[in-house]
């Protein structure tokens, strides 16, 4: 049986709506999932009993997929069941956000329940290699896209952020924690450019694969911006069909591009 840990955003329903069978939808208290009722919710402090209860359900794969922060602890709710993994889990809490889901996933995976990413359990969610939309970028894209490369290189030393702005040659937006379409929002006004996104190299790929969505493509549209730049099999695109109609409604161009 499968069982989600669902964060915030569109991510934990596409998955849902891909499956064949309902998962159990577990979430983190204070992270409830946008469009989905959790069956249970849980603390980081309780994360011992949440994981006796999914044995207990017969949950053998877990997928954990959405927004979730770091929460606070409080060391006065640590339950008995909890404390033989408090010395785990404050390591994993020291580390950076890589660091910190690959701790996360081995506590889950040496209770003998495996780890998968959304895109596993819904894989239509990564698009083909190539353009997606009717109209294709220029040739001097594939020169902002290498800068995109470049930057997404230094994103994974930082261990912070998976998309870029660049606009005629210079980045002029970088990803934080706050997330892509608020880096979008933060863009002043212009035209041309792009928005490149891919995975941190060598990344946690089973808990942080980045995504999109038609909310992405609005953005960038109000922007001015002239398209998308996606690496290939490294980014997932949410209601595709949207995502795509809204960008070829306005003569951009959303290209799933090799790294180079």
């Amino acid at each position: 049986m499968l069982a989600l840990i669902a964060g915030q955003g569109a991510l934990p329903g596409a998955v849902v709506d891909a499956l064949a069978q309902p998962p159990l939808v577990c979430a983190l208290e204070g992270f409830a999932p946008d469009t989905l009722t959790p069956d249970l919710t849980f603390r980081l402090e309780t994360l011992g009993t949440l994981i006796e209860t999914l044995r207990a359900r017969g949950v053998d794969r877990l997928c954990m997929c959405g927004t979730i922060r770091r929460p606070e602890i409080d060391p006065g709710r640590i339950d008995a069941a909890t404390v033989p993994l408090v010395p785990r889990l404050t390591a994993a809490l020291g580390l950076g956000d890589d660091g910190a889901l690959r701790a996360i996933i081995a506590v889950f995976e040496d209770a003998g329940i495996a780890v998968i990413g959304a895109h596993e359990a819904a894989p239509e969610l990564l698009p083909p290699a190539g353009v997606l939309t009717a109209t294709a970028p220029d040739p001097e894209v594939s020169d902002a896209a290498r800068v995109g490369d470049e930057v997404s290189v230094s994103q994974a030393q930082a261990d912070l952020g998976q998309a870029c702005v660049i606009r005629e040659g210079a980045v002029i937006a970088r990803e934080d924690d706050a997330g892509t379409d608020a880096m979008i929002a933060g863009l002043p006004p212009g035209r041309g450019g792009i928005l490149y996104k891919a995975e941190k190299p060598g990344q946690e790929r089973r808990a942080d694969l980045p995504a999109i969505g038609p909310r992405t493509a609005r953005g960038i549209l109000e922007k001015g911006l002239d398209g998308i730049v996606l690496s290939a099999d490294g980014v997932m695109v949410l209601e595709r069909e949207a995502t795509v109609a809204a960008l070829d409604a306005a003569g951009k161009f959303l290209w799933v591009r090799e790294r180079g």
